[in-house]
């Protein structure tokens, strides 16, 4: 296989399932919130800060890990700040040659400024609004398409999995269907609360025929993927990297799948792979160690996601050249991560196939993959 250049990457149309509002604010944004505020930060300086994070995730320490998320958090309590972190999400990932996103954030974290659920989502699309509309202008401008060119980006809402608010977000979620959010979610950490303590918000969901995915099989094993699919029908995995622990492999490379993974796998449930993200949390060794080299061997719905990429230090290029370092990929392997990822989306499915026929396709033909 010819290995794609850095360049090359840059230049692939990529499709972001699973990524963190919260988790990809640039350092210079949290400076430049946090002093109006009065939020004391543990540096001065954009690049000190920027540091400070990355050192921080990746320090083994979840304490410190989750502290990163206590000052992005405290700086997005008012509306004009939501906006503004909305916007730049978006040109950050389509400057990184992302054409669709979906962006997932908490909205009760961000009401401790007195904004209520609904003007905490309405504030994130106006930011995201203005964030495409800046990509297609600036693309236009260029006088030809560039990365980034006709970005689409969604909202995902998401719960947190140790506060009881599931069901009103999931009625949050549905509420705001039609108005730039595809689904919901809940996060946060998986061991002792597990995802059926939200049935009834899945139940509901189901119901009103929406989408939703459930972080699950990061830091929890088995248990927690079988619970998200079985109890609460997820459409997809957030994560769900610890579907390998259901899979034995022979001496002689032979795999074999136990029930959960082979269903897994049949069923095609998507996995929002993050693999930067997994070898921070442990969740893989390493990129050259982590199981999506497998999991993509045996063709389940593999997809590249970014997760955080301040705490991460990441972005989708970032995350598909390592990939192509450590397993040898080339475009036509990103290609199908992308198609993944897009036929895994929570957009209708005319929609979903404009951007595949129109959009990924032609852009990998472009850079030659066959």
């Amino acid at each position: 296989m010819v290995q794609p250049s850095r360049e090359q990457i840059r230049q692939a149309p990529k499709v972001l399932l699973h990524d963190h509002l919260d988790g990809g604010l640039r350092p210079q944004t949290v400076l430049e919130l946090a002093d109006p505020v009065g939020h004391r930060l543990p540096a001065d300086d954009a690049e000190s800060l920027g540091r400070w994070f990355a050192e921080s995730a990746d320090s083994g320490s979840l304490v410190r890990y989750l502290e990163t998320f206590d000052h992005t958090v405290a700086v997005m309590q008012t509306p004009d700040a939501l906006e503004r972190v909305a916007r730049e999400c978006v040109a950050d990932l389509a400057a990184d040659g992302v054409v669709y996103a979906e962006v997932r954030y908490a909205p009760e974290q961000h009401v401790g400024g007195g904004l209520t659920l609904d003007e905490v989502v309405g504030a994130v699309r106006s930011g995201f609004e203005a964030g495409m509309a800046g990509a297609a202008r600036a693309a236009s401008s260029a006088g030809s398409p560039s990365p980034g060119s006709g970005i689409v980006v969604r909202q995902l809402l998401t719960a947190m999995r140790h506060q009881a608010r599931s069901r009103e977000i999931a009625e949050l979620s549905v509420a705001w269907r039609d108005r730039g959010v595809v689904g919901f979610d809940i996060a946060g950490a998986e061991a002792g609360f597990p995802p059926t303590r939200h049935l009834d918000a899945f139940e509901y969901l189901q119901r009103q025929n929406s989408h939703f995915t459930i972080h699950a099989g990061e830091a929890f094993g088995l248990p927690s993927i079988w619970e998200a699919i079985q109890w609460c029908g997820a459409d997809r995995l957030g994560h769900g990297v610890r579907i390998v622990d259901d899979i034995t492999v022979d001496d002689d490379g032979r795999a074999h799948l136990g029930r959960l993974a082979a269903y897994v796998r049949d069923k095609r449930i998507p996995l929002e792979l993050a693999p930067a993200s997994n070898v921070q949390t442990g969740a893989a060794t390493s990129i050259s160690g982590h199981p999506i080299g497998l999991l993509t061997d045996l063709r389940f719905r593999v997809t590249v996601n970014t997760d955080n990429r301040l705490m991460s230090q990441t972005s989708m290029t970032d995350e598909m050249a390592a990939l192509v370092d450590a397993f040898g990929y080339d475009l036509a392997r990103l290609r199908w991560f992308t198609v993944n990822a897009m036929k895994s989306a929570f957009l209708p499915f005319d929609e979903r196939l404009a951007i595949i026929e129109e959009v990924v396709k032609p852009g990998y033909a472009a850079l030659g993959a066959g």
